[in-house]
């Protein structure tokens, strides 16, 4: 197993984390590259001591003003009955989300002094005592019996013997971060811990330090989004009449895509339908993409700055896809078969909407002029999820070399080694898959809704009060994912004549003669397109994502009765399903 980070530091030498296991009375705890503790404490409150004291578990921190990581216990079922904790929760305790104040354990913690988060007693605790100096002390807790390890990112670790499953969480913690949480909790917290809100300041006259404000994070306390940021139900909105809904004009829509279109004749006559699949597509639509830090800025009938992070309300109906500039050439296309890059669903906008920047400035770069009505912009920005991105590629790349796919492989190399790849380490391919829902979760956490918690329209919910709560930012990354996957939609169209029969998020779906995507892409001497797709693992390049006959699509739609039933959401293995994948 890969060695923590924490190796070269003599507080973690035993790396980030121990899976704890009860065998015939005794008690091991499995640490990562293969090393195994005996573990002397009877109770919980006696374990939490010991991993403090004695363990040598954590992990360092990330970034100069940041914090380390505190230790991880995994809780296997049968460490769960030798502490005294259920191996399962009640249909009352999971809808709490936590186990009763009134469970003995938490009653022995309390005796003992040591205070649980306000999340209380759930499959994620976290144990803590008030720091008295610097040295933090808390550990966190992962149970996985309790669904702490959720299926669809994380595959089957939670039925992984104690030493595979501290290799699995092993590797991804010292690629990543050590969990927090959920994935989208953990791809959170990164952002914090390479950007923390705070740091040291420079001695005063007396010698003394205080906290100041990090530059570069997004500071310790929450902003208020514009109004069209806002999502429903939101304080801001608070004065809106209660059953109205917003348009387009009073609200920010940057989804991703979900467009399909009827297939046309010449498509007919092909036999197969391919997928292609961007890689890491929303982390690649993260990386370097300038996003407000600060609160926003009201103006009206501003001239419109692509350099500037914002919401812009503005007319884009006059773009007309059948003539773009693409590079410094002007091209003439059939825009009936190609998505509105406006639009999530692929229409053309019909008046005056809100888009955030990265879609306004594409539609200067297609050639087109744009005069915004209004905007809320924000003056204070900066790089914020550079470090994030990086992070996230350099994890998703080392797992998958350790799969034998390496960046740089000729196209037909590459679909080789990715065909088969997750059955050559099934351990490691829950690490990518963890790293992918990492990317997708943080990013959805940066808009998170009210789940239940009794809340109601126009009362702020809990994750309003985290500075981290920015769905401005989330709407920027997923505007630029777009318009990235739109740019190339559209190179391809210009040197092919071909055009997507649906997309779906990250996913495209092309007719085509042969089985594969080297049958449609433009591949010359081993060299793509430049500015379109191209085959590799890097993020923002594609992979083959499945192929199916195109009689399949056909019957497919005509089983359904819907001529624009969406089969990139099926091509992947053909099955026409309703499942939730997560994402």
């Amino acid at each position: 197993a890969t060695p923590a980070d924490g190796g070269t530091d003599p507080r973690f030498a035993n790396g980030p984390l121990a899976v704890v296991d009860a065998e015939d009375g005794q008690v091991l705890a499995y640490c990562t590259g293969g090393l195994v503790l005996d573990v002397p404490a009877r109770t919980l409150p006696a374990l939490v001591e010991w991993t403090l004291t004695e363990a040598r578990l954590g992990q360092p921190k990330l970034s100069g003003p940041g914090k380390d990581a505190d230790p991880l216990l995994v809780l296997t079922e049968a460490a769960l009955e030798r502490y005294g904790l259920p191996t399962a929760l009640t249909d009352e305790e999971r809808l709490a989300g936590r186990l009763p104040e009134s469970h003995r354990v938490v009653k022995q913690l309390t005796r003992a002094e040591w205070r649980l988060t306000k999340r209380g007693f759930g499959p994620w605790a976290r144990i803590y005592r008030p720091a008295t100096g610097p040295e933090r002390a808390c550990v966190q807790l992962c149970i996985p019996a309790w669904h702490a390890l959720d299926s669809r990112h994380w595959g089957h670790a939670a039925q992984l013997p104690p030493a595979e499953l501290a290799r699995v969480l092993g590797v991804y913690a010292s690629r990543v971060m050590t969990p927090r949480g959920s994935t989208a909790v953990t791809g959170l917290e990164l952002m914090t811990a390479l950007h923390p809100p705070t740091r040291a300041s420079a001695p005063d006259g007396t010698g003394k330090r205080h906290s100041e404000h990090n530059p570069g994070s997004l500071g310790k306390d929450p902003v208020d989004p514009a109004p069209c940021e806002a999502p429903d139900g939101h304080p801001v909105l608070r004065d809106l009449p209660r059953f109205h809904v917003r348009g387009p004009a009073e609200k920010l829509f940057e989804e991703a895509y979900d467009w399909a279109r009827p297939m046309t004749d010449v498509e007919c006559t092909l036999r197969h339908l391919v997928g292609i699949d961007v890689n890491m597509a929303f982390a690649a639509g993260a990386n370097g993409l300038n996003v407000g830090l600060g609160a926003p800025t009201h103006v009206r009938n501003p001239v419109f700055d692509p350099k500037l992070p914002g919401s812009w309300l503005v007319d884009l109906s006059h773009v007309d896809l059948s003539r773009v500039k693409t590079g410094k050439e002007w091209v003439r296309l059939d825009a009936g078969l190609l998505p509105s890059p406006f639009t999530p669903k692929g229409e053309r906008p019909e008046g005056p909407a809100w888009y955030a920047t990265p879609t306004v400035a594409y539609a200067v770069e297609l050639g087109y002029e744009v005069r915004p009505l209004e905007a809320w912009v924000r003056h204070d920005n900066g790089r914020y999820l550079d470090g994030w991105y990086q992070r996230l590629r350099d994890a998703y790349l080392a797992t998958m070399a350790d799969l034998g796919v390496h960046p740089d492989m000729p196209p037909a190399d590459f679909l080789a080694a990715m065909d088969g790849c997750k059955e050559r380490d099934p351990e490691l391919a829950i690490v990518v898959s963890a790293v992918k829902a990492t990317v997708k979760g943080g990013l959805g956490k940066l808009r998170e809704r009210p789940r239940g918690e009794g809340w109601r329209p126009g009362e702020p919910w809990r994750a309003l009060a985290r500075p981290t709560w920015r769905p401005d930012i989330r709407a920027a990354v997923i505007s630029r994912t777009r318009i990235n996957l739109h740019r190339k939609i559209v190179r391809h169209a210009a040197f092919t004549g071909q055009y997507p029969v649906a997309v779906l998020s990250d996913c495209v779906v092309y007719a085509a003669g042969g089985t594969g995507p080297l049958d449609f892409l433009p591949y010359r001497e081993g060299r793509p397109l430049p500015g379109g797709f191209k085959l590799g693992v890097n993020p923002g390049l594609v992979k083959h994502e499945g192929t199916q006959p195109l009689l399949w699509g056909e019957e497919v739609r005509e089983r359904f009765d819907a001529p624009e039933l969406n089969l990139a959401r099926y091509i992947k293995d053909g099955t026409v399903t309703d499942a939730d994948n997560g994402e």
